[in-house]
């Protein structure tokens, strides 16, 4: 669902930027500003949650270094500012700061698609590349894979690795595990 202020003439970037930070988003509703666009997304199912619930698990039980896993955390992104699904941090990572935060330092965020799974697979994976994100995890319920997106250049990134449900795949350091992709459905 796109949500856009009804004007009688187009807004600049600046001043759409503006409208999306003072949008009154319907309760359980979450907004994104992409690539210039206001996206308003409807709370996700509970299979999308249980995506979400499954990886979280995982990081707080293998993950060797202090990480806490973060969800509806607002990232500044130098295409927009995004709501990921999951992000990943040091533990404390984002203690004092604003409801929009820098993407400095964050060592991964996870997307589930669901309604308009294009804008996970492309415009986020490209802003979190942009913004230096070093891993991008994409649980994509449409294609039934799970995708790692690593090493980001040039406003992209240039390692993917794709696997099936239920096929593993590693996480590189600061993870180092395997992640067992079953239950992320």
């Amino acid at each position: 669902m796109v949500a856009m202020p009804a004007v009688e003439h187009p807004l600049s970037e600046g001043n759409l930027l503006q409208a999306f930070l003072e949008l009154d988003t319907p309760l359980g509703c979450k907004a994104e500003f992409i690539e210039g666009e206001i996206v308003v997304t409807p709370p996700p199912d509970g299979d999308h949650e249980d995506a979400i619930a499954r990886f979280a698990r995982a990081v707080a039980r293998e993950a060797v270094e202090e990480l806490y896993v973060s969800g509806g955390k607002g990232l500044i992104t130098p295409n927009g500012r995004f709501v990921p699904d999951a992000t990943v941090a040091p533990v404390g990572h984002f203690r004092a700061q604003e409801s929009w935060a820098s993407a400095a330092g964050v060592e991964l965020v996870l997307e589930v698609t669901s309604l308009n799974p294009h804008k996970d697979r492309e415009p986020k994976r490209r802003g979190y590349a942009a913004a230096g994100i070093p891993c991008y995890l994409l649980v994509d319920r449409g294609t039934g894979t799970v995708t790692l997106f690593t090493q980001p250049e040039d406003g992209d990134y240039i390692t993917t690795t794709k696997v099936e449900f239920g096929k593993p795949l590693d996480l590189p350091a600061p993870f180092s595990f395997t992640l067992d992709t079953g239950p992320l459905r």
